[in-house]
């Protein structure tokens, strides 16, 4: 069942305000952060992603101890014998060009995953088995690229009646650009929050205290 609607915050025009969302129901989506980058012309993106990387970590760490369901919805790069141990293992060695981004982002053995084989988190996986067996009601999408996987996994969120939060400095893209378009369809299209990240202060599960 989705949230009932609340005044929605964007990173261009309220960054101040704090945004409070519940830790019951509450997933983080870590979406394609643990990712060799390695094709052509990815230096771009390598750039914006390792800009990005250090905030979604703290994020991460928040939400984490807050006690919110943390997802990392990662592509298979189409090696249907792989596993996530060995996609981490080989988005984090020396030859990748991405190694930094999955090395700050790697994932803990309290975290759950899901392989994807195409752009959204959503298409031929178990993610919305997953979420409803968590009881989600509401997601925070993050990751990489967003006007991409981010953009689709977030759509079909919504098309699931999910509440989205989009935490602006949380999201990569090649450009800023792409990303602000992204940024755009998430609030706009799809009614998400679009705030910076340390705007967000999750209400933990015990006594009602916050987690900031």
């Amino acid at each position: 069942m989705q949230d009932a609607p609340q005044p929605r915050a964007s990173s261009r025009r309220s960054p101040g305000r704090r945004i409070t969302v519940p830790v019951a129901g509450t997933a983080l989506l870590l979406i394609d952060v643990i990712n060799d980058l390695a094709f052509e012309g990815s230096e771009p993106l390598v750039r914006q992603a390792e800009a990005m990387a250090p905030g979604l970590a703290r994020l991460k760490r928040r939400a984490a101890r807050a006690g919110v369901d943390v997802v990392y919805v990662n592509d298979n790069f189409g090696r249907w014998r792989s596993d996530f141990r060995q996609t981490v293992a080989h988005c984090t060695a020396k030859t990748s060009p991405g190694r930094r981004v999955s090395a700050r982002l790697r994932p803990s053995a309290r975290d759950y995953f899901v392989l994807k084989p195409r752009h959204s988190g959503f298409h031929d996986t178990t993610l919305d088995v997953l979420l409803r067996s968590l009881g989600t009601r509401r997601v925070i999408v993050t990751g990489m690229a967003g006007n991409i996987c981010v953009l689709f996994t977030a759509n079909d969120a919504y098309m699931r009646g999910l509440r989205i939060y989009a935490p602006s400095d949380c999201i990569a893209s090649n450009t800023t650009e792409e990303n602000d378009f992204a940024l755009r369809q998430i609030e706009t299209v799809l009614k998400g929050t679009v705030v910076p990240s340390d705007r967000l202060v999750f209400t933990a599960r015990k006594k009602g205290t916050r987690v900031s």
